[in-house]
C-alpha cells in the first residue's frame, strides 16, 4: 500500500513538473530592414550648392521571448549600420560613434499575483526595456530611427481588463563607483537620449493610469526627470558635473475615441520645473484632432498641436516632448523635436490628413502640414515656418515581408531658415527626402 502510495505522489510530482513545462513557450523572431534614403534637406535645409545625400542603413535583430508560469524574459540583440560603413575585409571595432552590436532588450517580468486572482495582475518588469505608451507622443520606442529608444528601468504594473496603472522609475550611472554617484549625463558619442539629443536622465519616475473603452482609452500621467547639476571650469571651460540635479515634471491627460464613423483625439501637457541646463521651465503642450472614415476604405481628418516656446522673463517657455517618437508628428521630414534643433520659438502644427487601404495589403497615406512658430522671433514679423507635403505607401508581401516607400517635400521661408530657428545660410527655397524601406520579421514559435 506504501509502495502504491509512493508511486502515486512521484506521478503526480513528475506529471506536474511536465504540465509546468509544456506550458512554457519560447518565440524566437528576426528582424532585417533595409532603408534607402535621398536626403536634400532632411533634417534641416541645404545651403545652395550643397549637393543631396544617398545611403542605405540597416538594422538586424534578432530576439527570443521565454514565457512560463509567472515569469517572462525578452532578450533583443541588433546591429545597426550604413551600407559600406565596414571595409569588406576588416571589421571595425564598435565605438560610442558608431552604433554597431549592442543590447536593445533585456528584461525580466515577474508575476507577483498569483494565478487565482483571474483579470487582476501585478507584474514586475526590470532591465532594459522599452517604454510605450498612448500614441508614443512622450514615451515610445522611436522605431523609424534604426537604433530604436530603450530605458533601463524598472516599471511596477497592475492591470485590469479596464485599467492599466505603472509606476516606473530608471536610475543611471557611467560605471560600477567605488563612491558617490556623480553621472556625466553627455557621454561620447552618437545616442538617441532625449527627443532632441541632449542630456540624458540622471533618475527619472513616473507614474501612469490608464482606463480603457470600447473603442478607445484615456489616461494621466505624471513624469519626473532629474539632469546632473554642473559647472564650468574656470580654464578649461569643461563641465564638471556634481551631486545635485535639476529636476524637471511633465504632467496631463491623453483622450481617444471612436463614435461612429468619428474618432476623436486630445492631449494637454503642462512641464515645469528646471531644464538639464538650470533654467526655470513652465510650457504646455495641447492637440487635437478629428477623423472621419468615409467608407471602410477612406479616413481623412485634420488636427492641431501647439507646443509653447520662446521665454517669459527669466522662465523658458519652451516645451520638451520628452522620449517619444517624434518621426510620427510634425512631418516626416523631420524638422522638428528630431535629432536637428530648431531654436526656441516653440511650433504650432495645422495638417490634414488622409489614409486610403483599399486592402489588407496595401495602404496609401497624404499629409499636408502647415508650420508655425508659436512665439514671435525678433526681427521677423510673420511666425509662418513653412508648409511640407508628406507621401507614404506600404504594401505586406507576406505577414513577415514588408515594404514602405515615401516622399517629403518642404517649402522653405526666410524665418525657418533665420539664426534664431535653422541657422542656415543662403538656404535652398525647397527641400526633398524620399526613401524605400524593406523591413523582413520572421518569427518561430517553439513550444
Amino acid at each position: 500500500m506504501k509502495k502504491t502510495t509512493k508511486t502515486s505522489v512521484l506521478f503526480l510530482a513528475v506529471g506536474g513538473t511536465f504540465s509546468l513545462f509544456s506550458s512554457a513557450q519560447l518565440t524566437i523572431a528576426g528582424q532585417l530592414r533595409t532603408r534607402t534614403e535621398f536626403r536634400d534637406g532632411q533634417g534641416s535645409p541645404l545651403s545652395e550648392g550643397a549637393r543631396p545625400a544617398f545611403f542605405t542603413s540597416q538594422r538586424t535583430r534578432l530576439s527570443f521571448s521565454y514565457s512560463m508560469f509567472r515569469l517572462k524574459l525578452g532578450v533583443t540583440a541588433q546591429d545597426v549600420h550604413v551600407w559600406g560603413q565596414d571595409v569588406s575585409t576588416i571589421n571595425r571595432t564598435t565605438s560610442p560613434d558608431l552604433n554597431g552590436l549592442m543590447l536593445h532588450e533585456a528584461w525580466a517580468e515577474i508575476q507577483l499575483t498569483d494565478t487565482s486572482f483571474k483579470n487582476k495582475m501585478v507584474h514586475l518588469r526590470v532591465g532594459r526595456q522599452e517604454l510605450v505608451y498612448d500614441d508614443q507622443r512622450l514615451l515610445g520606442n522611436l522605431d523609424w530611427l534604426q537604433q530604436a529608444r530603450r530605458h533601463d528601468a524598472a516599471v511596477l504594473k497592475y492591470e485590469t481588463q479596464k485599467w492599466m496603472l505603472h509606476l516606473g522609475g530608471a536610475f543611471n550611472q557611467n560605471k560600477e563607483n567605488a563612491s558617490g554617484a556623480v553621472y556625466n549625463n553627455t557621454p561620447a558619442g552618437s545616442y538617441p537620449a532625449t527627443t532632441n539629443g541632449g542630456a540624458m536622465y540622471k533618475n527619472l519616475e513616473y507614474f501612469y493610469a490608464g482606463r480603457k473603452f470600447k473603442k478607445g482609452n484615456v489616461s494621466f500621467l505624471f513624469l519626473t526627470d532629474q539632469f546632473s547639476r554642473y559647472h564650468n571650469d574656470s580654464v578649461t571651460t569643461a563641465k564638471v558635473f556634481e551631486r545635485n540635479t535639476w529636476n524637471r515634471a511633465t504632467t496631463g491627460l491623453y483622450f481617444t475615441n471612436s463614435l461612429d464613423k468619428f474618432t476623436i483625439g486630445a492631449s494637454a501637457y503642462y512641464q515645469f520645473g528646471k531644464t538639464a541646463i538650470g533654467q526655470t521651465l513652465s510650457a504646455e503642450l495641447v492637440s487635437g484632432s478629428l477623423f472621419y472614415s468615409i467608407t471602410k476604405k477612406s479616413t481623412q481628418g485634420a488636427g492641431i498641436d501647439y507646443y509653447s516656446g520662446g521665454a517669459t522673463g527669466t522662465t523658458t517657455r519652451v516645451f520638451d516632448p520628452l522620449y517619444g517618437t517624434p518621426h510620427k508628428f510634425s512631418g516626416l521630414i523631420d524638422y522638428y523635436y528630431a535629432a536637428n534643433g530648431f531654436g526656441k520659438c516653440g511650433l504650432v502644427d495645422y495638417y490634414l490628413k488622409s489614409k486610403y487601404k483599399p486592402s489588407d495589403k496595401f495602404s496609401l497615406a497624404l499629409d499636408l502640414h502647415q508650420f508655425n512658430s508659436a512665439a514671435s522671433v525678433s526681427g521677423y514679423s510673420t511666425k509662418n515656418l513653412g508648409q511640407e507635403v508628406d507621401l507614404a505607401g506600404n504594401y505586406a508581401v507576406t505577414k513577415q515581408i514588408g515594404i514602405e516607400a515615401g516622399y517629403a517635400h518642404y517649402f522653405v521661408t526666410s524665418l525657418l531658415a533665420s539664426p534664431s530657428v535653422k541657422s542656415v545660410r543662403n538656404a535652398k527655397s525647397s527641400a526633398d527626402w524620399a526613401y524605400v524601406m524593406i523591413n523582413v520579421k520572421p518569427e518561430i514559435l517553439c513550444k
